[in-house]
């Protein structure tokens, strides 16, 4: 567990900057104004690991420069040197998913434009923390995707120990191996999903918080076999066609995407 806690509890004011793609930004938890609000826009985990530092500091200054659909080199390129600029007290970098689900990817080659982003994140004195990819063992369309996902952690982990980083490890957690964690899409985390997340980073960080990230999931009756296989049907119709569309047009869902939190500023709970 994390020297952080015990740090935090010793300042006014703490600043805190969230970095990566979709899964940091927080799709699929919208806030309950969500509508009201052009593209949308999305609390996740990293918006409640910030409520969890402000239940024990009188501040929280907040920035959070995620984008969806950003690979490893754009977040390096876009996000990194105004986390450098900001010099906060903690940062959290997830990155290299997007890169590590595209055909023909190497994890090295990934993990080693990750390193270089862990590099200048310690030197500015930061505390930084990272986070595994997720096992796609519960997924059957991404489960041929583990043996990557696999190779990128050790990577990662390796990485940790060189900067003193903290390690979010999502592969072993089994709690999220229930589809109620993730949303329709089944890439990015639900409402309920991005909660547990959030208790999960605070506990590596050392923050007390209220309610179990591991909790176990109230039972459910199984669905029937048709029921879902018409499931899979509908989730490759209405997200796994349009990605591999984005992905042989050049797109990608972040397009003309602006980071809801580009500066730090005092956290104000919604």
């Amino acid at each position: 567990m994390s020297g952080f806690g015990a740090h935090l509890v010793k300042e006014d004011i703490v600043s805190y900057v969230a970095l990566g793609d979709s899964f940091t930004e927080g799709m699929s938890d919208p806030y309950p104004d969500s509508d009201t609000v052009p593209n949308g826009r999305y609390r996740g985990w990293a918006d409640r690991l910030a409520e969890h530092l402000a239940d024990h500091v009188a501040e929280v200054r907040y920035a959070n420069l995620a984008v969806r659909g950003k690979l490893v080199g754009q977040i390096v390129d876009e996000q990194l040197p105004r986390a450098v600029e900001l010099a906060p007290d903690l940062v959290t970098l997830c990155a290299g998913g997007n890169d590590i689900i595209r055909p023909g990817s190497d994890p090295d080659a990934v993990a080693s434009v990750f390193e270089g982003a862990v590099r200048e994140l310690s030197r500015t004195g930061a505390h930084v923390v990272v986070f595994t990819g997720f096992d796609t063992n519960w997924q059957p369309v991404m489960r041929h995707m583990r043996g990557k996902i696999a190779t990128y952690n050790m990577n990662v982990r390796a990485v940790a120990d060189t900067y003193g980083c903290d390690v979010v490890d999502l592969w072993s957690m089994r709690i999220l191996d229930d589809q109620r964690a993730w949303s329709w899409d089944r890439l990015h985390l639900s409402s309920e999903g991005h909660r547990r997340m959030a208790l999960r980073v605070a506990e590596v960080l050392g923050v007390p918080v209220e309610g179990d990230w591991n909790e176990p999931w109230p039972p459910v009756a199984a669905r029937p076999w048709r029921a879902a296989r018409q499931d899979d049907l509908y989730w490759a119709r209405e997200f796994l066609v349009p990605w591999i569309g984005r992905r042989l047009t050049g797109r990608s869902s972040g397009d003309n995407v602006r980071p809801k939190r580009p500066v730090l500023e005092p956290l104000r709970r919604n």
